[in-house]
């Protein structure tokens, strides 16, 4: 049997490497200590925003030590029911991105926390420094709900090639305008390709000329349609007149084989659509084609027109307990130039005048005319049941459009629908001037099943 050698030097070989375990365990109980200090904020975002803001939170918790930051990627098709589930189980996060038309609802169901305070006394966000109609968003009966986070709007695409061959010298700024230069290119054209493509399963483009108008889309406090009213009739009636003119084409969006390809293939040379668009023509646009399109403001009825006020806001939840540390998370997603930084990572267009003077935009072309159309935006009603409203509205246009239904016959067949959709608005209504209860109170569990159904 070979007796055991001692080895040179392992005794010290030994002390040294319990030396370093131990250094390594009082580091990583060090550690473990600091964490457990630290503030966490949980932070629901969606969609491609989520995958991006990750990169910005670091440089937040960088600079704030004490505050870590949970993200929560959450897809947009499930994110209003997992709001409503979480709302239901007292889970809601410390903060949350909102789809602008998401606020009203989560405001009657009592879930935000009122910011104007806090805004009120803050070196970084400025009211006056937000488009206003954007700000206005997060405006419910006097309260603000929210900080915009960014910006959802439409304008006009158009092929700059076709309209100078068509004889179209200046872009249109009025409806008036804009229809003679339609006449012009489908003259240009032929039969078989159009002046303007409106995709029938989008709302977006009726409603755009909707907000244009001085007549309110809802009437008697929001509590019934007002599609009769002659301004919406004027909309309607600019709308399909693109389609009885032979100018847009009787099609949606999936009857084509995709819109970056048609207005290549000079198809249409009109498009109304949103910022992501820029990106997308610049990637899926021939190289010959890059000088031949361009981007410019909606035309009103008499001048430029109004535009849609979409977007998300950044909001926190009453319930936080953590709203201090949430609100400064808040306030550094809102500064210009971290508003820049997340414009360059994913194309979304800031709220604030400030981040437009940053080179990459201030010298982008496609967007400046953004900037312009964001000067002019409207917020829809602001009523729980809209996204529901804008849906029956784009089926009774393109009941229009494609059955030829009447105008006025389908007019008052959506605000007889619309004042279905809000006949417990009315009740509740009528209830807080008997009672001189709240709204908030009375409507939070209509709120919560009308919610629940819309996402179901």
């Amino acid at each position: 049997m070979r007796a055991f050698r001692r080895v040179p030097g392992a005794r010290r070989f030994i002390a040294a490497a319990r030396g370093v375990c131990l250094l390594f365990a009082l580091a990583l109980l060090a550690a473990c200590a600091k964490r457990d200090e630290q503030t966490v904020v949980r932070f629901w975002a969606m969609g491609r925003e989520a995958e991006v803001v990750s990169e910005l939170v670091r440089d937040f918790e960088r600079e704030h030590p004490d505050i870590r930051v949970e993200i929560q990627q959450i897809p947009w098709t499930s994110a209003h029911e997992k709001l409503l589930t979480a709302f239901a189980a007292d889970a809601l996060p410390d903060i949350c991105q909102l789809g602008n038309t998401w606020v009203p609802e989560f405001a009657v169901l009592g879930a935000l926390e009122p910011l104007q305070s806090r805004v009120d006394a803050s070196a970084v966000i400025e009211e006056a420094d937000y488009f206003p109609g954007i700000w206005r968003t997060n405006v419910v009966d006097d309260t603000l709900l929210g900080v915009p986070w960014y910006v959802d709007t439409r304008l006009i695409f158009y092929r700059k090639d076709i309209l100078a061959a068509a004889g179209v010298a200046a872009l249109p700024r009025t409806w008036q305008e804009w229809e003679t230069a339609m006449a012009a290119v489908k003259t240009h054209v032929g039969p078989d390709r159009f002046a303007v493509m409106l995709p029938l399963n989008e709302f977006e483009q009726l409603l755009s000329f909707g907000l244009q108008q001085r007549d309110p889309l809802l009437r008697d406090d929001d509590s019934r349609g007002n599609f009769t009213s002659p301004g919406f009739t004027r909309a309607l009636g600019f709308y399909t007149n693109m389609f009885e003119q032979g100018w847009a084409p009787r099609m949606s969006e999936t009857q084509i084989s995709n819109v970056w390809d048609e207005f290549g293939r000079g198809f249409f040379s009109f498009y109304v659509s949103g910022p992501w668009n820029i990106r997308e023509f610049r990637n899926r646009l021939p190289a010959e084609l890059q000088d031949q399109w361009g981007t410019a403001p909606l035309p009103g009825p008499d001048g430029p027109g109004a535009g849609i006020a979409g977007g998300t806001s950044l909001v926190m939840f009453r319930d936080s307990p953590n709203k201090d540390a949430s609100w400064q998370l808040m306030e550094f997603l809102s500064r210009p130039e971290i508003q820049q930084r997340f414009h360059a990572m994913i194309g979304n267009l800031p709220p604030r005048r400030s981040t437009w003077e940053f080179p990459q935009l201030r010298e982008d072309p496609y967007a400046q005319a953004f900037r312009d159309q964001l000067e002019r935006v409207e917020p829809t009603p602001k009523v729980l049941e809209w996204e529901r409203i804008v849906q029956e509205m784009r089926l009774m246009s393109e009941r229009v459009v494609r059955g030829g239904m009447a105008q006025d016959e389908a007019l008052q067949a959506l605000d007889a629908r619309v004042d279905t959709l809000l006949e417990k608005r009315r009740w509740v209504r009528a209830r807080e001037m008997e009672e001189g209860e709240g709204i908030g109170a009375a409507s939070a569990p209509h709120a919560a099943d009308q919610g629940a159904a819309h996402a179901r």
